[in-house]
């Protein structure tokens, strides 16, 4: 089998989600979204596809490096091809990113999952049909109903009780929001969420890197003190240093890294630093599925968990074939939002969840997206 073509098609489609000055997202009203679908084809049929945002797959990105590495090779020399493509992203001042690099390698895997005839999640090697979710909520705002306060949080939480959630993640106050970061906030907000849902809900607090060593030690403490599951990214991940710090001194596990360069190799370092007890990985961040496996296996090979970052057909595939991985990050949720509501450009969910919160992984070939093709056509705003 080989590969004929390498193209992107950027669509449109509507969404209620906006993001603030810092990057975070919140619900705003319905406007037009733009989203790229990657097309990896072959000569003899089968096509790949994965969906990212246009600006990481840029024309740039698939004419340079793509097309030059992809281009009349075999699909399946999935590993050897992700190897070509790395060996560009040091001479490539920057613009093949990992994000790319993920989504031309999800795309391969897909194709070869589509030709097959067999889920992704099988064809590495499964391990389980459906996994237990956790509620990832946004971060916190200012709308009023919102999640503007630590009682709309411990309300939010029982709504999600109520739909089946067994797991909660807070991601609280970032800034823009005027009085935030605030440590005590934060707490109150956990406290709350609690003390809404009760002592058989699993709860996690995502720090989301704003604070100090002494801030992050204060809040752990106290998460502690209400039986959190875990403490993710209180502090900037560049200083892995501080979390070794703080993981030794804490009983809370704490989790990471989530954002930190280096693929594989970094996640290496946290490892035998003791800088986490629980190691982070998601595809996108780490450069593919085959990436994001080896953090996998590399932390089963020391008996810690790996909990896999961000939703998406992609992580799912990897969080079903693997035994260290609790949880399936799903979200991110507000009391606004649905987040069962099936986007346009597909016909239904990738993250289908049960009354008893659990998300089945989808038995279709490849990744599982059940793609509207007829929408992305109607709706395209330009291909290259």
């Amino acid at each position: 089998m080989i590969i004929k073509s390498v193209n992107v098609e950027v669509f449109t489609y509507p969404s209620r989600r906006s993001v603030d000055s810092a990057g975070h997202s919140h619900p705003g009203d319905e406007k037009l979204a733009k989203m790229a679908m990657l097309r990896i084809a072959t000569e003899e049929g089968p096509e790949g596809f994965a969906f990212g945002p246009p600006e990481v797959i840029r024309a740039h990105v698939v004419e340079a490096f793509a097309r030059k590495v992809l281009i009349g090779q075999n699909p399946f020399d999935r590993e050897r091809l992700w190897q070509d493509l790395v060996h560009w992203q040091r001479g490539s001042a920057g613009q093949l990113t990992d994000r790319a690099l993920a989504l031309i390698e999800q795309a391969l895997w897909d194709l070869a999952g589509r030709a097959l005839e067999l889920p992704v999640h099988k064809l590495i090697g499964g391990y389980r049909d459906k996994v237990p979710a956790y509620g990832s909520t946004m971060c916190g705002d200012e709308l009023k109903g919102g999640l503007a306060t630590p009682d709309n949080y411990a309300a939010f939480a029982e709504q999600l009780v109520a739909r089946g959630y067994r797991a909660i993640k807070l991601h609280t106050w970032m800034p823009p929001v005027s009085f935030a970061p605030d440590t005590k906030m934060d707490v109150r907000a956990c406290a709350a969420v609690r003390e809404a849902v009760g002592p058989d809900i699993a709860l996690m607090l995502d720090g989301y890197h704003w604070y100090s060593r002494t801030d992050a030690f204060y809040i752990g403490r106290e998460l502690q003190r209400l039986d959190f599951a875990w403490f993710e990214e209180p502090m900037v991940e560049d200083s892995a240093e501080s979390y070794a710090w703080l993981a030794a001194n804490l009983d809370i596990p704490v989790l990471g890294p989530e954002t930190v360069a280096g693929k594989h190799y970094s996640r290496a370092s946290w490892v035998k630093n003791a800088s986490c007890d629980i190691l982070r990985a998601g595809v996108a961040g780490v450069g593919g599925i085959g990436p994001c496996l080896k953090v996998a296996h590399l932390a089963d090979a020391f008996g810690m968990d790996c909990e896999v970052h961000g939703n998406g057909a992609a992580n799912l595939a990897v969080v079903g074939a693997i035994k260290n991985c609790r949880w399936y990050e799903r979200g991110l949720l507000h009391p606004f939002l649905d987040y069962d509501e099936v986007p346009a450009y597909l016909n239904s969910l990738v993250d289908p969840m049960d009354t008893e919160g659990f998300v089945h992984l989808s038995q279709k070939p490849g990744l599982g997206e059940d793609i509207n093709f007829d929408y992305i056509q109607e709706h395209r705003i330009e291909r290259y």
